[in-house]
This record gives C-alpha cells, structure tokens and sequence, in this order.
C-alpha cells in the first residue's frame, strides 16, 4: 500500500511541476529594467520588493548584474552596430554606384584618359568636346 501512495504522490508531484514550469511568467526587458530601478532608487527594502513583484532575490540580482553591465558597455562605447543590417547594406551600394558614376564621369571629361593628356590635346589642337563635357558647368 505504501508503494502506491508513493507513486502516486511522485506523479503529483510531477504534475505539479509540470504546470509551475509552463505557467512561469516571463518577464519583458521594460518589466525588468523597471524593477531593477525601483530596487536601485532604495525606496524600499529587495526583500519586500521581490516578494511584491512575485520573484526571487538572486533573479533580481542577476537582473541587476546585466543592466548594470549593460549600462557600462554603453557608456564605455563598446556597442558595435551591425554591419548586416539592411541600413547599412543599402548606403554601402549606395556609395558603390556613386563611385561608379564619378569614375565614369572623369573618364568622360578626361575623353578617355585617365591622366587628363587627351582631352587637352584635343582642345589644344581645336577638337570638339565631348557631349559629356560640353554638358559640365565651366
């Protein structure tokens, strides 16, 4: 008769276990950046203030660990921006196709040469411009 209460007590358990685990409120960044700063101003007591938000001292002071940390990271300037996100991507062929239309545009001006000679060998000995050129503000 033991063994069976046991077992059924075990199953319970379990049960119950189950049913806190799912049930576990999970907290948003803004929930516990606010506790975090309640606890920091000092108006009252971690103790009372843990047991007022439902949660355990060591979950408010590993909360408090990473803000401050965070804090610190921040202020310290080592936050590097992601060179993936789609910002970034898009100004970077941006100025990719700007370069490519400086390049093309001196090349135009030069007539062709990358140094310059041609295009002032060509107005020296009375040659057109080209249309490109003639389009340029003097």
């Amino acid at each position: 008769m033991n063994k069976k209460s046991g077992t059924s007590t075990d199953a319970v358990d379990k049960l119950v276990k189950g049913i806190k685990r799912k049930t576990r409120k999970q907290y948003s960044a803004e929930e516990k950046i606010r506790i975090v700063l309640a606890g920091l101003r000092g108006e009252e007591s971690i103790a009372a203030l843990c047991r007022r938000e439902g949660i355990s001292e060591s979950l408010y002071y590993t909360w408090s660990k990473e803000f401050l940390e965070a804090g610190k990271q921040r202020i310290s300037g080592n936050t590097a921006r992601q060179a993936t996100s789609p910002e970034v991507k898009e100004l970077r062929s941006e100025s990719s196709a700007l370069k490519d239309v400086v390049a093309d545009l001196t090349l135009a001006v030069n007539g062709g040469d990358k140094t310059g000679h041609l295009a002032a060998q060509n107005q020296a000995s009375g040659g057109a411009p080209s249309a490109m050129a003639r389009a340029l503000p003097k």
